[in-house]
Parts: structure tokens; C-alpha cells; sequence
């Protein structure tokens, strides 16, 4: 008895992949790979507008603990003075810590890491009769802007005194 293969002709056809195949492999590929190109690039965006911000949210509670210090000595009237007007021009240098620098001194610090720690960093203190403050602080973030133009990101802190 001679066994037959059923198969063999269609084995015989299915030997390797075609071209066609191949490139369709490939442009599948190179499309996956494009896809996980734009992800980092905007992982990198996010990562550096999420520090901008960490770091705007530290400025704020750094000025505003500087007023509870410094309450005592009823010099809280000196940070109403500071203005995003005041950041126009300002001349930073390397910010140096003082402990035990007047409340002129840590305000001029303060404005100094705000302008040197943020692009284009500029603040606003507001300060009421009833012992509330605000603080904007305001920055370019060019991350996320297709020309020139930075756009302008700003975080708010309201707090008691």
C-alpha cells in the first residue's frame, strides 16, 4: 500500500514569505515605532512641565512660611511690594541664603529663585488686612508651544497667616 500525502502540494507552495509579506511586517513595525517615538517626546514634555510645577509649588510655600516667620516683626507690609512688574530686568545672581537676613533680603532671595529656578519666572504677593495671602507665580512654558511664544503658566497659593 503506497501512502499518499494529502498536504504535499500545499507544502510544497508555503516554503518562505513573500515580499508582499515582509514589507507589510515592516511598515507595521516602523509605524509602531513612530507611535513609541511621539510617547517619549511627550513624556519628556510632561516630566518638564511637572518639575516647573513642583517647583512653583515650592517657591509659594517657601514665601509664604517666610511671613509666618517673620510676623512677628510686622514687616508683612515689604511683600505686598512684590509685583510681576518687579521681575522686569531683575538681576540674579547665585541667590545666597542668609539665616539671619532681614525680611528685604529674603524677599529679594525669593524673587531671585523664582527668576533663575523658572523660565521667565515672575511672582505676586498679595496680602489683605485680614492676614490672607496670595501668591501667583507665573512662568513661560515653551514645552507645550509650536512657535516662539512661550505660553504663560501660572499657579495661585491662598493661605492665612
Amino acid at each position: 500500500m503506497t501512502r499518499h500525502r494529502r498536504f504535499s502540494s500545499t507544502a510544497a507552495r508555503q516554503r518562505g514569505f513573500s515580499l508582499i509579506e515582509v514589507m507589510v511586517a515592516i511598515l507595521i513595525l516602523g509605524v509602531g515605532l513612530l507611535g513609541f517615538a511621539l510617547l517619549q517626546t511627550m513624556n519628556v514634555r510632561f516630566t518638564k512641565s511637572a518639575q516647573q510645577r513642583t517647583i512653583a509649588t515650592t517657591l509659594a510655600y517657601e514665601v509664604i512660611d517666610l511671613m509666618r516667620i517673620q510676623r512677628a516683626a510686622g514687616n508683612l507690609g515689604a511683600y505686598n511690594g512684590v509685583t510681576f512688574d518687579e521681575f522686569e530686568g531683575l538681576d540674579t545672581g547665585d541667590c545666597p541664603r542668609d539665616e539671619d537676613a532681614s525680611t528685604d533680603a529674603n524677599i529679594e532671595r525669593w524673587m531671585c529663585q523664582v527668576h533663575t529656578a523658572l523660565p521667565d519666572g515672575a511672582a505676586q504677593i498679595v496680602l489683605d488686612a485680614a492676614g490672607n495671602v496670595q501668591v501667583d507665580i507665573r512662568w513661560g512654558d515653551a514645552n507645550w508651544s509650536e512657535d516662539e511664544a512661550a505660553v504663560n503658566t501660572t499657579f495661585s497659593l491662598t493661605s492665612a497667616i
